[in-house]
C-alpha cells in the first residue's frame, strides 16, 4: 500500500505565491517516489474562522466545509505544508485549517516548504511546528526554507528550484517516508 502525502498551499490571499511553490514542490515529491502526492489548497476549502459547535476532537461536525476539509485531512499518511511568512507567523488561514479538526491529524509526520524574504520563513515555520505538536503530529527536522522567493519566480510566475533548495526537499521527503512508516501502526 503506497503512502498518501498531502501537499498543502497554506496561503490564501490573491496575487500569493504559494501554488508555484507548491507546485513544483509536488512534481518533485511526485518524482521522489516516496509517497502518492496530491496537491491540496487551503483556498479551495473556503473554511471561515472556526465555526463549529462541538470540540473538534469530538469529530461533531455540522458544517459541510468541515466535512470537507476532515476527510482531505483524513485520506494523507504526512503533510508538506508549503507556507509564508506573515509577520514571523503563519498565514491566519494555517493556523484555522489546523485547529478545525483534531483526531484526522494525529500520528502523522509533517514536514515545512517555506518561503519569503531573507529568512525564508524560518520563523513561520518553527511556530507551525510548535502548533503541530499539539495536533500529535511528527514535524520533520528537515525542511525546505526558499529566501528571496521572488527572485527564483520567471516572468510567467513559475519558481525555478536550485542544487540546494532540492537537496533539502530530498532530504525532507526521505524522512518524511521513514516517520510516515514508522507511525503507521499508531494510525491504526
Amino acid at each position: 500500500m503506497s503512502l498518501k502525502l498531502h501537499v498543502i498551499i497554506c496561503s490564501t490571499r490573491p496575487g500569493r505565491v504559494g501554488p508555484a511553490v507548491a507546485r513544483w514542490f509536488h512534481g518533485f515529491a511526485r518524482q521522489h517516489g516516496g509517497f502518492d502526492a496530491e496537491l491540496v489548497d487551503l483556498a479551495d476549502f473556503k473554511l471561515p474562522l472556526y465555526d463549529e459547535p462541538v470540540h473538534p476532537r469530538m469529530q461533531q461536525y455540522e458544517h459541510e466545509h468541515t466535512k470537507r476539509w476532515s476527510a482531505s485531512v483524513a485520506a494523507a499518511d504526512a503533510y508538506v505544508f508549503v507556507m509564508p511568512e506573515y509577520n514571523y507567523m503563519p498565514s491566519p488561514a494555517l493556523t484555522n485549517a489546523l485547529d478545525y479538526v483534531y483526531r484526522e491529524w494525529n500520528y502523522k509526520p509533517c514536514g515545512f516548504v517555506g518561503y519569503g524574504g531573507v529568512s525564508g520563513g524560518l520563523r513561520a515555520v518553527q511556530m507551525a511546528r510548535l502548533h503541530a505538536t499539539t495536533l500529535k503530529m511528527m514535524p520533520m527536522v528537515e525542511g525546505v526554507a526558499i529566501p528571496m522567493v521572488a527572485s527564483l519566480l520567471d516572468d510567467g510566475g513559475t519558481f525555478g528550484s536550485n542544487e540546494l533548495i532540492d537537496a533539502s526537499a530530498r532530504s525532507l521527503l526521505d524522512e518524511l517516508r521513514r516517520w510516515a512508516d514508522a507511525l503507521r501502526p499508531m494510525r491504526g
